[in-house]
């Protein structure tokens, strides 16, 4: 499993964080209101050795939150459980970011504190690689967050900081301040993939290239519609397909073509890969999810190559044709 490709590093942002190429993230490490959990699909099991899986493969970040398997936070849990379970066995420390959700009620520095020392017990661990706002509060002022977590770095119970769903102006706002304490906004979380291509058009993946803020893509296989399996007569289970609709799942397959298209002319991969690749050709990290080791090795299949720039560009005009991408 692992070549030297895999194993590459890059720095979070800029922080002396060091993550791979690509994450995991642990959505579905828990949740059963869109991926089941609990319903027979994967078990704990499942997961404990796509853990094993991913950190063999050379992936080291793992992202998870404290909403994932709300109310029992199963994703943190769970994550707990392998990180000390497997701490003997694992040369380096895998990388973890787990998340504040900023729910009504929650206004003070304190009680992100409160929340963040929750994670931290939960993961068994004395400090986070990567703490961020899960989402914007129009309740809070973006500044007040910001000063949070930077009490979270100065408190040693972050190695970094990072934000998620915030969009330029939000972002440059939570920089700013961070900036005051001689922290760096190490990070924002947002959807992109070759079907949710908003932080191109609006300037969110420019602004972090420019401020140099890692830009971190989860979905980036549209929550698995840009993984090939899916058609008008074979659709996703649960709420995916009532988001998404047959009429959108017919309208990708142009798209899906031109991805097994690329995959052929790089030793056969599969358009799961090419999607991917695609985001890290784009300069951002993907997460894409992993509920069994199967799927951690089909990830994993997107590094160690690259599309070309020609290619890219094709995607991308392929991706504009599609009606209803975006959405």
């Amino acid at each position: 499993m692992n070549n030297p490709q895999q194993a590459e590093r890059v720095r979070l942002g800029k922080t002396d964080v060091q993550v791979s190429l690509m994450g995991v993230g642990t959505w579905a490490w828990g949740d059963w209101i869109m991926w089941g959990y609990g319903r027979g699909g994967y078990t704990d099991d499942d997961l404990h050795l796509a853990y094993q899986r991913t950190l063999a493969s050379g992936i080291n970040f793992f992202d998870t939150a404290e909403v994932y398997g709300f109310p029992s936070h199963r994703s943190e849990k769970l994550l707990g459980q392998f990180l000390q379970a497997d701490s003997r066995q694992n040369a380096a420390p895998p990388v973890i970011a787990t998340k504040f959700f900023p729910w009504p009620g929650r206004f003070t520095r304190g009680q992100l504190l409160r929340a963040l020392r929750g994670s931290l017990k939960r993961l068994g661990l004395p400090r986070v690689d990567l703490y961020q706002i899960h989402v914007p509060s129009p309740l809070v002022p973006v500044e007040r967050w910001a000063e949070a977590l930077a009490g979270a770095v100065e408190a040693g119970l972050a190695r970094s900081v990072g934000v998620s769903n915030y969009s330029v102006d939000e972002m440059r706002r939570a920089h700013e301040v961070l900036a005051r304490h001689n922290i760096p906004l190490a990070s924002n979380q947002v959807e992109y993939s070759l079907l949710k291509r908003d932080p191109e058009r609006n300037g969110l993946l420019a602004a972090c290239r420019d401020l140099g803020i890692t830009l971190i893509a989860y979905s980036p296989l549209t929550m698995g519609l840009l993984t090939g399996k899916y058609s008008p007569d074979h659709m996703p289970g649960g709420p995916r397909a009532s988001k998404y609709g047959a009429q959108f799942i017919g309208a990708i397959q142009p798209l899906i073509g031109r991805l097994r298209e690329f995959g052929l002319a790089h030793g056969d991969k599969t358009p799961s890969q090419v999607a991917l690749n695609w985001t890290l050709c784009k300069g951002t990290l993907p997460i894409p999810g992993a509920k069994n080791v199967r799927q951690v090795d089909e990830n994993a299949g997107a590094l160690g190559w690259r599309l070309s720039d020609d290619e890219v560009s094709q995607l991308d005009a392929a991706a504009d044709a599609v009606p209803f991408a975006g959405r």
